[in-house]
C-alpha cells in the first residue's frame, strides 16, 4: 500500500476544536514555519491561538522552532495546564 502524499496532521483538544477535526492530509511542507502559514491561513484566529502557545510534536520530539524539518506526521498540540 502506498503512503498518502503529503503530510499527517493530527490535532488536540483545542487544536482540534480550532480545526472542527481530528487528522487530515495536508500538503507537504519541508519546516514547522510553513505549516504554521498553512494552518493560520487555513484555520484562522482560533488556530493563531493555539498555536502562539502551543507546539508540534514531530518525530516524536516537541518542538516550536519553525526551522524544523517535518516528515510524514506532525501531532499540533495546544498548551497544557498543570505542573
Amino acid at each position: 500500500m502506498a503512503e498518502p502524499a503529503g503530510i499527517l496532521v493530527r490535532y488536540f483538544a483545542s487544536a482540534a476544536e480550532a480545526s472542527g477535526r481530528e487528522e487530515e492530509i495536508l500538503p507537504s511542507v519541508a519546516t514547522v514555519g510553513q505549516l504554521r502559514a498553512v494552518l493560520v491561513e487555513r484555520y484562522g484566529d482560533a488556530m493563531t491561538r493555539v498555536l502562539a502557545s502551543g507546539s508540534f510534536l514531530v518525530d516524536g520530539v516537541v518542538s516550536r522552532d519553525d526551522d524544523r524539518s517535518v516528515g510524514a506526521r506532525v501531532d499540533v498540540l495546544p498548551p497544557f495546564a498543570g505542573g
